[in-house]
């Protein structure tokens, strides 16, 4: 049984600088620093990879790949969906304005109620638990129908001490009627099957986020025609991968 993970766990300076590509336009727009961040990612591969030589969380069993792979491109989606309030030295804190589709009103991402965020499909917890350790105030539900897989998630958020975390070992389309302020997807088997049930889940002023491929782009926007979608963002150091936001309501 591998044990790289638990006999060499990389270190936190190592991870800062191969999510470097990902998080330098977060960085460039918000001084601070996220030492804690890359201390929890490691404690994450670790666990990652113990589990994995038991069950098939991941492909890729590179901590370097890892990094890369799956927590840079979660970390570049969620430095896009929820940029941070941030403070600079000797000054009053700055804050991001978002705009509120419902009142029609500039509001503060402090004044606003945690947004509730679902990962469906959630796996090995891509893009869901990153997106958590970038912004720790969102209420996070992961959806994964896979018991062992499920399991997982529970250890990974205990280790890491995560609050506010809701893991549903079940099916999207068995859950009680709810909605979300935002609807992740990434990596999941018969994209186009799932997305009408991610899609019915996503509040009325919500979004739905997709980590894809480009050739996925087309058949995503055939399947859901009634979502007005943002252009695509393409990920970093990949050429062929992209976050796609739509909004079950139109842009005003």
């Amino acid at each position: 049984m591998s044990r790289v993970g638990a006999e060499n766990p990389m270190h936190a300076a190592r991870i800062a600088e191969l999510l470097h590509p990902f998080l330098q336009e977060a960085s460039d727009q918000r001084p601070t620093t996220n030492d804690d961040l890359y201390q929890h990612i490691s404690t994450y591969i670790d666990i990652l990879l113990r589990w994995n030589a038991r069950i098939n969380l991941t492909a890729i069993r590179n901590p370097e790949e890892i990094v890369t792979r799956h927590f840079g491109e979660s970390l570049f989606a969620a430095s896009h969906l929820f940029p941070r309030v941030y403070a600079l030295p000797s000054a009053s804190p700055v804050v991001d304005f978002d705009f509120d589709l419902v009142n029609d009103q500039r509001t503060t991402t402090n004044d606003r109620a945690a947004e509730r965020v679902a990962d469906v499909g959630a796996g090995a917890g891509f893009p869901g638990l990153p997106m958590k350790l970038w912004a720790p105030n969102i209420a996070l539900t992961l959806i994964e129908s896979n018991h062992k897989k499920a399991t997982f998630l529970r250890e990974v958020a205990r280790a890491l001490t995560l609050t506010d975390i809701n893991i549903q070992n079940s099916r999207a389309e068995a859950l009680p009627p709810v909605n979300f302020d935002v609807v992740t997807l990434r990596a999941v088997e018969r994209l186009t099957d799932v997305l009408p049930t991610a899609a019915k889940i996503v509040a009325p002023s919500g979004r739905l986020a997709l980590l894809i491929a480009y050739a996925q782009l087309e058949a995503i926007r055939s399947t859901l025609p009634y979502l007005t979608w943002d252009p695509p963002i393409p990920i970093p150091e990949s050429k062929s991968r992209l976050i796609l936001v739509g909004h079950p309501e139109p842009l005003r």
